[in-house]
């Protein structure tokens, strides 16, 4: 079972504490080379200082920040291995899946299911509304777009989910000895996570119930199917087909993408919607298609120690 392969006498909570400390510091370490770059722009170029999120983004070419930005996930995922093996003597696989190796068929179906559902709905709603949007696509940027945000955004999503739906999932599971607390507070934190994005302060805290409820489902498949795959899949897809389909001036990655959303945002139906009927859905397929049971116990079950 998932969550049982990281229970263990030795497995004190402060030990994932000290680990999260130390993942958090390998991403600053990450963070160095923009860091460097800014510092270049404002001592060499004259640049002004900038003192925001927004100032940053804005500081360099686009497809340049995204790279500098996510460089930092190698490392915070570099951060995760040392921690699993050295720091509580577990293998990878072990925060990853229940099963003997890792099935990459599930990956790639969950990948492949929600992107198609991503470019449907985003193709849809450009035909439904022209007027949201214009057409963004610059051959030579989007290409790079596309090299930066296929090799990287997987690592940016793969090291978010070791990290939530992984790592602190069997960490919370080791303090609460259950399995509801463990996908309570993960999806509490995956969602507080994105407080400070930017959407957050067009929209306002409403759209928090998008973000803890996505984290929410994310937990949900994670223990439903004793293994990250789904949500490795699905996250991956998420934030890819995103990046290279839809940019905006106020979302957290500005992108060479091929449609650029010119509406004002608003929180709507569509920050609910998702939550209430279209992740349902998808629990439905994927239970469906891997033949879930026993769900009462799967997300709510005490767990036993085993010694």
């Amino acid at each position: 079972m998932f969550l049982e392969q990281g229970i263990k006498n030795e497995n004190k909570f402060w030990k994932y504490l000290l680990g999260s400390v130390f993942i958090i510091t390998a991403s600053f370490v990450g963070q160095i080379p923009l860091t460097l770059a800014i510092l270049y722009q404002t001592i060499v170029n004259k640049t002004p200082y900038p003192t925001s999120e927004t100032g940053i983004m804005e500081m360099f070419e686009s497809n340049v920040t995204l790279f500098l930005i996510l460089i930092s996930f190698v490392f915070a995922l570099a951060g995760i291995y040392f921690v699993v093996r050295y720091i509580h003597h577990q293998t990878v696989l072990s925060v990853t899946t229940s099963r003997p190796k890792v099935d990459w068929n599930r990956i790639l179906f969950s990948f492949a299911l929600w992107g198609a559902f991503t470019a449907v709905i985003t193709v849809l709603f450009y035909y439904l509304n022209p007027e949201d949007f214009v057409i963004n696509f610059k051959p030579i940027p989007f290409a790079i777009l596309f090299i930066i945000a296929t090799l990287l955004i997987p690592i940016q999503t793969t090291t978010e989910e070791y990290v939530f739906r992984g790592y602190l999932m069997q960490g919370f599971a080791n303090l609460a000895k259950n399995k509801w607390f463990p996908l309570l507070m993960t999806s509490i934190v995956f969602g507080v996570m994105h407080i400070f994005n930017p959407e957050v302060s067009k929209m306002g805290y409403i759209i928090m119930v998008y973000y803890i409820g996505t984290g929410l489902f994310l937990g949900i498949i994670t223990l439903m199917d004793e293994g990250i795959e789904l949500a490795l899949g699905f996250h991956a897809a998420n934030n890819l087909v995103g990046a290279l389909l839809v940019t905006s001036d106020w979302s957290v990655f500005q992108t060479h993408a091929i449609f650029k959303d010119i509406s004002d945002p608003s929180a709507s139906i569509d920050v609910i919607l998702p939550v209430l009927i279209i992740y349902p859905i998808m629990l439905l397929i994927f239970s469906k298609k891997y033949n879930w049971t026993n769900w009462k116990e799967k997300l709510t079950g005490e767990i036993v120690i085993k010694n």
